[in-house]
């Protein structure tokens, strides 16, 4: 008697959803009810507010969305869900593997044994838990307390193993944008030190190799105004404090950076955003890319100011 071949974790992932392609505009509603014949309106709704469908991998809750041709629409078939709510993160992307969040400022990425307050971690795993106590999310890298933006966490230890020991071969792209102090001369550049720690755990940088980690930033300046600049940055190495350091090695610190800056903090904020995030599935392989606009308050530093009209005097 022959055996039943078994699944691969990749095939049970892409059996759990329906990938539909886009092939003429129309809105997400209808595109929903054309594809899924008999579904009603209220059953598709219940689709989207459960947070089942995906446009491009996005979640997408709006009915009317405006699809194009060429787009993807992934529709899970995971069910009862538990809805998410919180103003400290926001819910990206979710499937039996993963997690991808956009955490606020302010708000740690997992507890230390110094600081045990709210942080992702915990908020994540309350969520999940909901559907069982028996689940949980692994946290796979950080971003600090006081930087917004992308982070992917694990629902098991084998996925978290994956995306940690090969994080180098997943991550295809993975972006910060950042406001500076001053207005940076060059429109693109390259950063290369190496970064160590010193007793009081500042981060310092030399040119030459110090013992520390080689670290390498690429930075392109996107806005220059009002004696800031607005700057997109890919790390090729992510070491910690590496943004920071090296912002403060070309004198045009992160504005709001207390350890590393200069004292200008006009948003009462680091203005660091991890805004894109691009990856290999760690289970199904597929390419997810991922990106959230700059925070508005990063942009306003950038309204061109009207100059001040001098009074005429009355004769």
């Amino acid at each position: 008697m022959n055996k039943r071949k078994r699944s691969t974790p990749a095939e049970r992932a892409k059996a759990n959803m329906n990938v539909l392609k886009v092939n003429e505009p129309c809105e997400l509603m209808a595109f929903l009810m054309t594809k899924f014949s008999g579904i009603s309106r209220t059953a598709a709704k219940s689709l989207l507010s459960k947070r089942q469908v995906m446009v491009d991998n996005k979640i997408t809750t709006q009915y009317n969305f405006e699809l194009q041709p060429g787009m993807k629409v992934t529709v899970s078939k995971e069910k009862n869900k538990k809805e998410f709510t919180s103003s400290l993160i926001k819910l990206v992307y979710e499937d039996p593997y993963i997690l991808v969040v956009e955490k606020r400022e302010g708000l740690l990425s997992i507890g230390t044994d110094k600081q045990k307050e709210r942080t992702a971690h915990s908020i994540l795993n309350e969520y999940v838990q909901r559907s069982g106590k028996q689940h949980r999310v692994y946290i796979v890298h950080r971003l600090d307390k006081d930087t917004s933006g992308l982070m992917v966490f694990a629902k098991d230890e084998k996925t978290k193993f994956t995306l940690q020991d090969y994080w180098d071969e997943i991550v295809k792209d993975r972006r910060y944008v950042a406001a500076l102090s001053g207005e940076i001369e060059k429109d693109f550049g390259t950063i290369t030190s190496w970064l160590k720690d010193n007793k009081v755990y500042v981060t310092y940088s030399s040119m030459s190799n110090n013992g520390g980690d080689k670290a390498i930033t690429h930075y392109k300046t996107i806005k220059r105004a009002n004696g800031y600049s607005l700057v997109e940055l890919e790390l090729e190495t992510g070491r910690k404090n590496q943004i920071r350091v090296h912002m403060q090695d070309i004198h045009h610190p992160v504005l709001g950076d207390v350890k590393y800056g200069d004292g200008n903090n006009p948003l009462g904020r680091l203005a660091l955003h991890a805004f894109k995030l691009c990856f290999y599935h760690p289970v199904t392989g597929d390419l997810l890319e991922f990106e959230t606009p700059y925070p508005s308050s990063f942009k306003k530093l950038f309204i061109k100011q009207a100059p001040v009209q001098k009074e005429e005097k009355s004769k």
